[in-house]
């Protein structure tokens, strides 16, 4: 008989697994990179990079599919940037990237380690449960072929479970109502999320934007005056994560418990290198 999975086991696991895709994003090897192919904004950068498997798409598309930025920022830079770097060379660009940054944050050693490609496969093995319906950030990605290095390949199935979670999230989003900002403002206030900052600065919206959704929030019940998550706001949030874990249980489930249990510790002790070499910007979570 299979085992059942502990609760919050998948996403346990969706959470050391993430940090490993998100890397490259902070890394100045992504700059580098994309400046050679003629992308040389950091803000189109980070858009082509992540919507360049969906093929030369307009703004609309990748609006529609990143959610919470402004569509008047996404527009600044898309379709203009397939015309510097088409979709297939930012995806080149991209895994020279990737590369560059996993050998130096977590060093030959690490990569050569029989562990990372028992990651890997544990990790390949659960992607193969994933399920393209109305998931248009995973389905692209699903379309593109695994890469033979191991920690290339451990990186595309994390990116590949990453992008199935988030389209699944979306949806659970939308059914609770939230627009683009208030999601941005609910999951900062729970303390997880982008500080207001660095939200602000990277997805495009102003001050004004934040303070009308926290307004809206307050109305709502779900943040009281001093913009804390009231027991309404603490219950949606929870039972968002709870609905976002039951829409990703399928590849975890395929894995078994004892496959998830040792790829959760295998990803944490990558994480762990990760955090130590500076992957990632000081402030960047947080309610300040």
């Amino acid at each position: 008989m299979t085992t059942p999975l502990p609760e919050r086991a998948g996403r346990r696991c969706h959470n050391v697994l993430n940090p490993l895709h998100s890397t490259h994003y902070f890394s100045p090897d992504l700059g580098r990179e994309l400046a050679a192919v003629g992308v040389e904004d950091p803000g189109a950068a980070y858009l082509a990079v992540r919507a360049a498997a969906l093929g030369p798409v307009g703004a609309g598309v990748v609006t529609a599919t990143f959610y919470n930025f402004r569509h008047e920022l996404v527009a600044r830079h898309v379709p203009a940037v397939w015309e510097s770097a088409s979709p297939s060379v930012v995806l080149a660009a991209r895994a020279r990237a990737v590369d560059a940054t996993l050998r130096r944050l977590l060093g030959e050693e690490v990569l050569a380690a029989e562990e990372l490609t028992e990651a890997a496969e544990l990790a390949l093995r659960a992607a193969e449960a994933c399920a393209r319906t109305a998931r248009p950030l995973y389905a692209a990605h699903a379309d593109l072929p695994v890469p033979d290095e191991p920690h290339l390949a451990l990186w595309h199935a994390a990116t590949l479970l990453r992008e199935h979670r988030g389209d699944g999230h979306l949806t659970v989003l939308l059914d609770a109502g939230l627009d683009p900002v208030e999601a941005l403002v609910s999951h900062t206030a729970t303390g997880k999320g982008m500080a207001p900052k660095w939200a602000l600065r990277t997805r495009g919206w102003t001050r004004h934007d934040w303070d009308a959704a926290e307004e809206r929030l307050r109305k709502r019940g779900v943040l009281d005056s001093e913009g804390e998550l009231t027991e309404t706001g603490v219950a949606l949030r929870q039972e968002i994560e709870n609905e976002t874990d039951r829409l990703d249980l399928a590849p975890y489930e395929h894995l078994g418990a004892a496959g998830v249990e040792r790829l959760t510790e295998l990803g944490g002790a990558l994480l762990a290198t990760l955090l130590a070499a500076g992957a990632f910007p000081e402030g960047m979570l947080g309610k300040g």
